[in-house]
């Protein structure tokens, strides 16, 4: 049975110059708008009221009835709507703790992007021609759109190293559950190895940011040399951004291949579950940790998994995988990041430490699926320790098995 998933699909565009400097006035009010209507937000909020936005779509009316903002007249609406839209998802999630408060749309710093919904575009035969604008986007169609795809939403954007981007959202009728097997993988994270499994096999971290170092800290040099505000410093920082660019795609696309391979493989997959913002705070390790990007690899992993009805679990980040001898169970005292193999003293098995934790992870991943443990542990109680995470590790479900026919539970 066909499941139904909304999915972006992102293409490069090459546009005219009318269709850039549309583009770009666009941007431009879209920030404007957002940034308005942030202040409006936080000035009530100081006055302990609140606004909502129904109230900011009508002060955006107003705003552009007055001469100092008539120019917001002269691009579609539909962007700015989405921004204050945009606006009040922030604040939702900033009300129900889940993310900080919102922040202000700077010029240089903040993503350059705009979205239309289905009234301020059209898509007929692969040609996509948005409003104000009198010729379609010249996309470059790297892949095909699902059969009889009807985009929802678009969304515009230019990154940093003046890229244009055209993101197309539409309903895949083609991403169906694989077929269940018994398979199931224990997956520990590393440096020196991206990803080490159960199964013994140890993944290579291509490094991607260090094989570019040299000629990232060559366009950087010559960035610091030109003058601020001249041409030739724009010239240098988007040759600082291509550099950048060239690094985040070829990552992006390797965890793409990889993530693929193991929900394809296996039903149950065990992970160990990170702060990755905390080991961050570690200067030694910081950069070669954001290279790995370990949280860009969860979220792959979690999204895959529900589409194609497998199971991830995640272990808590305080059980003791790289100590605990995965063939009697012994604890080791201390475990310090120099110590690669190790030699049990119950036991007498010698261990390599990464293939160990693997092994470990997936044992108390399975043991929680297998008692049903699928809430996350508390971190404190009266005894120290949650009762779960003693009996099973610390691992939880956190992304339910979805099988055909069968809704995700959120």
């Amino acid at each position: 049975m066909a499941t139904h998933v909304k999915r972006s699909f992102k293409y490069r565009f090459r546009p005219t110059d009318a269709q850039a400097a549309e583009l770009s006035r666009t941007f431009g009010c879209v920030r404007k708008v957002y940034n308005m209507a942030l202040t409006a937000r936080s000035e009530a909020w100081a006055r302990q009221e609140r606004v909502n936005y129904n109230q900011t779509s009508a002060m955006l009316t107003e705003w552009k009835k007055t001469e100092e903002l008539a120019y917001l007249n002269d691009v579609s609406s539909v962007p700015l709507q989405q921004a204050l839209r945009h606006l009040q998802t922030a604040f939702t999630h900033f009300f129900a703790k889940r993310a900080m408060y919102p922040r202000f749309k700077g010029r240089k710093k903040s993503r350059r992007s705009a979205e239309y919904t289905t009234s301020a575009f059209r898509f007929r035969d692969g040609r996509l021609t948005l409003a104000k604008m009198s010729e379609p986007l010249r996309i470059v169609w790297s892949r095909p759109l699902p059969a009889a795809a009807t985009p929802s939403t678009v969304t515009v954007s230019q990154d940093s190293a003046g890229r244009w981007f055209v993101s197309l959202l539409c309903e895949d009728t083609g991403v169906k559950p694989l077929p269940p097997n018994a398979e199931a993988v224990g997956i520990d994270v590393g440096l020196d190895h991206l990803l080490i499994l159960s199964t013994g096999e140890k993944i290579t971290n291509p490094r991607h940011e260090r094989y570019d170092r040299t000629q990232l800290a060559k366009a950087q040099r010559e960035l610091s040399r030109k003058a601020k505000g001249s041409k030739n410093r724009e010239k240098a920082r988007r040759r600082v951004a291509r550099v950048h660019a060239r690094i985040t795609d070829r990552r992006r696309d390797h965890l793409h291949k990889i993530t693929t391979r193991l929900v394809r493989e296996n039903q149950t997959l065990v992970i160990e579950d990170l702060t990755v913002r905390n080991l961050l705070k570690n200067g030694r390790l910081a950069r070669a940790i954001s290279d790995a990007a370990w949280s860009e690899f969860r979220g792959m992993l979690e999204y895959k998994s529900q589409w194609y009805g497998r199971e991830v679990i995640a272990v808590d980040r305080f059980f003791p995988s790289s100590r605990l001898c995965s063939a009697c169970g012994a604890l080791k005292d201390r475990m310090p990041l120099n110590v690669r193999t190790w030699t049990c003293d119950r036991c007498a098995t010698t261990h390599d430490r990464d293939v160990n934790a693997a092994n470990n992870l997936l044992a108390a991943g399975l043991a929680a699926s297998a008692c049903g443990a699928g809430v996350r542990p508390q971190r404190r109680t009266p005894g120290g320790q949650s009762a779960m995470k003693q009996e099973f590790g610390g691992a939880t479900r956190r992304v339910p098995v979805r099988r055909a026919g069968e809704e995700v539970k959120r």
